[in-house]
């Protein structure tokens, strides 16, 4: 299978983070992710998860990297979901 890696373009991975947040929480911490560099968008949703996060990051070890430490660590995160953009 061809990568977008493999052909000699530049390529920033990418990917949406399903938040789950503690109760209170949703709107400061969709607020807080927008002003996080890597964030380019943060929503509030209504259903199972309630912030759909929008990142991205030179590398997919950064994009890990990005996601565990700025994302999952900040306070009012219960859990998340993360699916890697394969297609913009």
């Amino acid at each position: 299978m061809l990568l977008m890696r493999d052909l000699n373009i530049d390529y920033m991975p990418r990917a949406f983070v399903l938040v789950n947040a503690e109760l209170g929480f949703e709107t400061k911490l969709a607020d807080e992710m927008k002003g996080i560099s890597g964030v380019r968008n943060a929503y509030t949703i209504y259903g199972v998860y309630d912030i759909l996060v929008k990142v991205e990051a030179p590398t997919m070890d950064k994009l890990k990297e990005f996601i565990s430490t700025k994302i999952r660590r900040l306070r009012g995160v219960k859990s998340t979901l993360t699916m890697l953009i394969m297609e913009d």
